[in-house]
């Protein structure tokens, strides 16, 4: 993975498995090639009609792809950086990481919204137009970012409290884990991060058992849109789940690598492809790929309007 490597880690690059790494950063970078062109395409739907820029679903969704680009962006060059060992100013790695936290933090925190957002759309559709408005889906994103920093914030106040100031006018291979100098700072942050989870998991429980009961009264029509609802929190509890799973990541990768180090390599392969990757490819899928309107207005831009036989228009009607 590639905010969980760390600095001791230097021999790896002369390990047996030498030929294998390189296959594995280049089908890391053609991943995260092909999820950035998809995740830039939505970004610029989601831009180019009004319809989508005013509905406070989509710019919900609009934010986690915002969050999840700059996060594989940034956890992509940190991956590269860590494989050919580039070295960096000890200050310039603690903003990057900050970033990537916060990023990383603001993905799942959308999702819970975003479960709000179809609790109150189904479960109090009277007063769903005027508690999801575009005014308040901003202010919500902005607390979500506030909200994102708080770890950030206290896992680095541990971390200024304990460094010499001689480790910042140092270079080193910029890693996450390089903040956690002692080891009960690891268990704060991961105190902390599960913390949030079990507040999330709670809030997507509560959405789905609510819609779920809406669902058995519901008529014909309304028991299509209700069983819509359960579907995408279902995909939102899914997406959770990984995310949660890869906050335990780097505390077992640390355990192996301290064991064996191609072991290490393969494991932290295996977790950025499941944990980091996977999570965010389902967000396209959830809000993207099953909305038939922005799907057909995606179509025609990614196709650069050529195809005659769609039409952005629809997203208007």
């Amino acid at each position: 993975m590639a905010t969980n490597s760390t600095a001791q880690n230097g021999s790896i690059g002369s390990i047996p498995a030498q030929r294998k790494v390189n296959e594995q950063v280049l089908i890391v970078q053609v991943l995260v090639g092909i999820f950035l062109y998809i995740n830039s395409i939505m970004i610029f739907t989601f831009f180019k009609k009004e319809a989508f820029r005013t509905n406070s679903r989509y710019i919900f969704f609009a934010h986690t792809l915002v969050c999840d680009c700059i996060f594989l962006m940034i956890s992509d060059l940190l991956l590269l950086q860590s494989y050919f060992r580039i070295l960096m100013p000890v200050g310039l790695c603690l903003l990057i990481c900050a970033v990537v936290l916060i990023v990383q933090l603001c993905t799942p925190l959308t999702l819970t919204v975003m479960s709000l957002e179809r609790y109150v759309a189904i479960c109090l559709p009277l007063r769903h137009a005027e508690i999801s408005t575009p005014s308040r889906a901003f202010l919500t994103i902005i607390v979500i970012h506030a909200l994102s920093c708080i770890q950030v914030i206290i896992s680095f106040s541990a971390f200024m409290a304990t460094a010499p100031l001689s480790f910042y006018s140092t270079d080193r291979v910029c890693t996450v884990e390089m903040t956690m100098i002692l080891e009960w700072q690891g268990h704060l942050r991961s105190a902390i991060s599960q913390l949030y989870f079990l507040v999330m998991s709670s809030i997507i429980m509560f959405t789905y058992v609510k819609i779920m009961a809406v669902a058995k009264v519901a008529s014909a029509d309304n028991k299509k849109s209700a069983s819509k609802g359960l579907k995408t929190v279902l995909l939102h509890a899914i997406q959770l789940f990984l995310c949660l799973i890869q906050l335990w990541c780097p505390f077992i990768e640390m355990a192996v690598m301290a064991i064996d180090l191609s072991l290490f390599i393969n494991l932290r392969y295996a977790d950025y492809i499941i944990f980091i990757l996977a999570p965010r490819c389902l967000i396209p899928l959830v809000y993207g790929l099953r909305d038939d309107k922005f799907v057909s207005v995606m179509k025609y831009y990614s196709l650069f309007g050529l195809s005659k036989k769609i039409s952005p228009v629809v997203a208007d009607q």
